[in-house]
């Protein structure tokens, strides 16, 4: 697909689908003003007839005969006073379900001088442009990989955004957006992979793909043996029941200064998770590819880097391994010395996210980080709490706490923050070693972060639980791409 900005007047670029924005109440865009003047009044002759309402995310579209564009795409946009950026991206999706699969060849998109509701960094043109981005990419997604027979084509192959001028500015908001698009697609590629394919090796293989492609990304692939010489004994705990050996994957992005510490992204990377032996229900299994959610955002993450090239030092560690039943497996009741020493009474191998998590929280000490933000499918209890809309969050530290929740609120990604009181931390209490696994059945998430939190103390930390907002199920089951526009909007905060 190509896609590109113009400044022009609306009648000077060709193209055969217009698409502007109409809202319920209020002064209409100058674009809007432009297409009616351009189509002699049709477009307020129709709103006055009441075809088109305005209703926010209602789409009309209008075929025509003898004028600039061969059709139309009218998207309601809703009341002045109710355009938030929320609203505004539901707009937005609305408009694509009809464009991405209509008749058109290329498409005129005019809703980026669309006045919307909030603080100026959340409504300005450059965040709109972004927005505008970001969803025209995560709305063309398909993955028919393993498809035998290919869905035709799309017939749309051009689009172009307008915007108020040319400025340096309004181009990187926008190619952000696309770029941060691309990040969440690549995260869904790998989250819908399926599990016989997408292992630990394979993972680790792709991150070598990504050093090859982009000069900016080093990789560094820790294998078992290597592991069990530093003393990852967590981590190989977990993988010990798979055929498929553990790794431990690291990327490193150094776009800042030499001096500058780096921002350390942990993802879990659990690439099929059965439950070891401590075996899941057999129905909605094949979702636990899915496990490796936090790896996959890690990635996507490090793609958007790759392409926009900030000025920030970042290093991605990814703790890859499949949990699964054999001979070899952990057992309830195993203790294992993790890589900062201390050690862990496994009472449940179906919790063995935290304890690849564990391993690898010490492990980037050695980076001497400024912060340290780790993300990983970790809870069931964090979907029973928050649902699918919001992303558990965790932390030590109130400052970096604060600026994800706020990166959240901007892109939309958002997150809510749950405590992390020492009062909750004597549920992982152990007869036999230095913690359990586990804290029972209250407050799990919490608890998880908890035993997290004791391999995070040396550094400022904080943890997503994404284990709602990584993963649709149902009849859309598929990765979303979550939280890849979250983390992108609080690393380019710190960008020089």
């Amino acid at each position: 697909m190509n896609f590109s900005l113009s400044s022009k007047a609306i009648t000077a670029t060709k193209t055969d689908c217009l698409v502007i924005a109409v809202p319920e109440k209020g002064e209409w865009p100058e674009t809007t003003k432009a297409a009616d003047e351009a189509l002699g009044g049709l477009i307020k002759q129709l709103e006055k007839a009441g075809d088109l309402t305005g209703k926010n995310a209602s789409v009309n579209t209008l075929p025509l005969v003898d004028q600039p564009w061969q059709r139309v795409v009218v998207v309601g946009t809703g009341k002045d006073s109710d355009r938030t950026p929320a609203n505004f991206r539901k707009a937005l999706i609305a408009m694509m379900g009809v464009l991405k699969d209509g008749p058109s060849k290329s498409a005129l998109i005019c809703l980026a001088d669309t006045s919307l509701q909030g603080e100026d960094a959340v409504s300005s043109e450059e965040a709109r442009l972004n927005l505008i981005g970001r969803i025209l990419e995560d709305q063309l997604y398909t993955f028919t990989e393993f498809k035998s027979e290919k869905p035709p084509a799309r017939k749309l192959k051009k689009v172009v955004v307008q915007a108020s001028g040319s400025a340096k500015a309004l181009k990187d908001a926008f190619n952000q957006g696309l770029a941060t698009g691309r990040g969440m697609n690549y995260t869904k590629d790998l989250g819908n992979t399926p599990p016989n394919i997408c292992h630990p090796v394979w993972l680790a293989e792709q991150a070598k793909n990504m050093a090859k492609e982009y000069d900016c990304i080093k990789t560094e692939v820790l294998d078992e043996k290597q592991m069990e010489k530093l003393g990852m004994n967590t981590i190989l705990a977990v993988g010990k029941g798979s055929k498929q050996p553990p790794r431990l994957i690291v990327m490193e992005y150094r776009g800042g200064k030499a001096k500058d510490k780096p921002y350390v992204l942990v993802g879990k990377g659990i690439t099929f998770d059965t439950g070891g032996i401590s075996l899941k229900p057999g129905e909605g299994m094949d979702e636990m590819k899915y496990d490796m959610g936090g790896s996959a955002s890690v990635f996507g993450t490090m793609k958007v880097l790759a392409e926009t090239k900030p000025k920030i030092n970042v290093v991605a560690v990814i703790a890859a391994a499949e949990n699964m039943p054999d001979g070899g497996a952990s057992r309830p009741g195993d203790i294992v010395t993790t890589l900062s020493g201390m050690t862990v009474e496994i009472l449940n191998t179906d919790a063995e996210g935290r304890l690849v998590l564990c391993d690898a929280l010490t492990y980037v000490k050695k980076f001497d980080p400024e912060a340290v933000v780790d993300m990983a499918t970790l809870t069931g209890a964090c979907i029973i709490a928050l649902g699918n809309q919001a992303t558990g969050l965790l932390s030590n530290n109130d400052e970096l706490a604060n600026e994800l929740l706020a990166a959240g609120e901007r892109t939309g990604d958002r997150a809510w923050r749950l405590p992390l009181w020492d009062e909750y931390q004597s549920q992982l209490d152990s007869n036999f070693a230095d913690m359990a696994n586990i804290g029972g059945r209250p407050a799990g998430t919490i608890t998880a972060a908890c035993f997290l939190s004791r391999f995070a103390k040396d550094y400022r930390w904080a943890h997503l639980d994404i284990a709602g907002t990584a993963w649709n199920s149902g009849k859309a089951k598929g990765a979303t791409g979550r939280p890849v526009p979250l983390l992108v909007d609080y690393l380019m905060t710190h960008a020089g």
